[in-house]
């Protein structure tokens, strides 16, 4: 991958459903890792937000149509029937999401160590 894109979005759980989430997560289909591989999300971390369920998604991913891809696949339309009793979806079966934009990163081993 040349240039990495970071990208988050927040997605809202369902009261009660953190810890089938976190199982169905935790044994992620290899046919659906395959697929994220393929799309080019080089790398998804969660966060979970106690005070309001919702989930702070971030990838790293080759290109800006990388998630839309993903979310277009049958291996991730059946991952959706998998999660919608755990999430909010919209009426066309993609998870309800918000991108959030990001503002600021630093990574200290590109500076070196005189700070350029």
């Amino acid at each position: 991958m040349a240039e990495t894109i970071r990208k988050a979005f927040v997605l809202r759980l369902k009261p009660g459903a953190l810890e089938q989430y976190v199982h169905w997560h935790d044994n992620i289909w290899p046919d659906l890792q395959q697929e994220i591989a393929r799309q080019g999300i080089a790398q998804i971390t969660l966060f979970h937000n106690p005070d309001d369920d919702t989930i702070l998604l971030f990838s790293q991913v080759a290109d800006p149509e990388a998630w839309d891809r993903l979310w277009a696949s049958e291996v991730h339309h059946r991952w959706g029937e998998l999660m919608a009793p755990l999430m909010h979806y919209r009426a066309d079966g993609i998870v309800e999401s918000r991108e959030v934009r990001e503002i600021w990163h630093f990574a200290p081993e590109a500076a070196g160590p005189n700070g350029g």
